[in-house]
């Protein structure tokens, strides 16, 4: 397989067709701010795949390196409005959103199938294991935005943000979110982590012509492909999206270019299909190390900072561990109580019959 140079395909790419909102400029609190996020993810995402390797939860799904990619889309969600539809790798969102992370894990427990964590009050949607189901979501989701705007006379719409990776525009899900997407003028933002692979297929053996992005000029939808791994571009990106989906003008993809530098899960082995030396000349340069340079070069930030902020993310880490280890198993009869809004005689009698054979009531 011939190296995925990230940069020369950036170098390459067409100007994004995305109108041109101005974005807010980053003032330096918020500079730091950003690399307050992208520490204490990168903390939290390590120490997952430890408590992984203790036995403290069965499984997680890592996102080393793409870290900039979530922490910048996450920053420019308005969550008094706008709505995220997650897969299982988007813990950098929910940490950006202000999801609880002690909840937010207790899927990856396996105590609870959607996260304690309240999904309406934090515009957070449970995380999911179907490729590709969350697209659909958002797309319903930000088609009842419209409807309710057009009956309230609101200009200003709520934003559906669904997030997929470069293995799932494969799906058909995704076609028919973005045709349904694109005839119904959802204000919705498809934002793809292309990170090369789809857990081990890399991204020219899955993905016509290299380009999600790309695709979206089949729907009639306008599209922008950024630098993911650049926290403050994907910023940019994902506000000038968002601002063009508020307005009432449609869907837009946005397509961040990063890396998955370590395996899909902590179930898989990268080894089999690639090589260290792969990782080291494809994944270019790490996010974090890019934005501290970045913000030492302007005197936003100096190493005392830094180390003072990787300290705390470290002593955050830990905290969640112990919440994470305090986790109780829930009901299970709970299992029953979240199916349907009204039960049904058939759910009911399933009900009946698990109390009496597991609570023997």
């Amino acid at each position: 397989m011939a190296p995925r140079a990230l940069a020369a395909t950036l170098d390459t790419l067409p100007p994004p067709v995305l109108p041109l909102v101005e974005a807010d400029a980053a003032g330096p609190a918020q500079l730091r701010d950003l690399y307050r996020m992208l520490s204490n993810v990168r903390q939290l995402d390590a120490a997952a795949v430890a408590w992984q390797r203790q036995g403290l939860i069965p499984g997680y799904a890592p996102m080393l390196g793409q870290e900039a990619a979530q922490v910048g889309a996450g920053a420019a969600v308005d969550t008094t409005r706008d709505f995220v539809f997650p897969t299982y790798r988007e813990m950098g969102v929910a940490y950006t959103v202000g999801v609880n992370m002690v909840d937010y894990m207790s899927t990856h427990k396996a105590i609870w199938h959607g996260g304690l964590y309240d999904a309406v009050a934090t515009h957070f949607a449970p995380f999911q294991a179907v490729v590709g189901g969350s697209v659909l979501h958002a797309v319903g989701w930000a088609h009842g935005q419209t409807l309710n705007a057009a009956s309230a006379a609101e200009t200003a719409l709520g934003v559906g943000l669904a997030f997929l990776g470069d293995g799932a525009s494969s799906q058909g899900d995704v076609h028919e979110a973005m045709n349904f997407a694109a005839i119904l003028r959802a204000p919705v933002v498809f934002f793809v982590q292309n990170n090369g692979w789809a857990i081990s297929v890399p991204t020219e053996q899955q993905v016509a012509g290299g380009s999600v992005a790309a695709r979206a000029a089949g729907y009639g939808i306008p599209a922008v492909r950024v630098d993911g791994n650049d926290v403050l571009a994907v910023l940019s990106a994902t506000q000038r999206a968002v601002a063009h989906a508020r307005a009432g003008l449609g869907p837009v993809v946005v397509e961040a270019m990063t890396y998955r530098r370590g395996p899909h899960s902590t179930s898989d082995d990268p080894g089999r299909y690639r090589t260290l030396d792969d990782e080291k000349i494809d994944g270019g340069e790490d996010p974090l190390s890019r934005f501290r340079s970045m913000l030492l070069a302007g005197n936003v930030a100096d190493a005392a900072s830094f180390a003072e902020v990787d300290a705390q993310a470290q002593q955050q880490a830990d905290e969640i561990r112990d919440g994470v280890v305090a986790l109780s198993s829930r009901p299970g009869s709970e299992m029953f109580d979240f199916v349907f809004q009204e039960s049904t005689p058939t759910l009911g009698a399933q009900a009946r019959q698990w109390r009496e054979e597991s609570e023997h009531v």
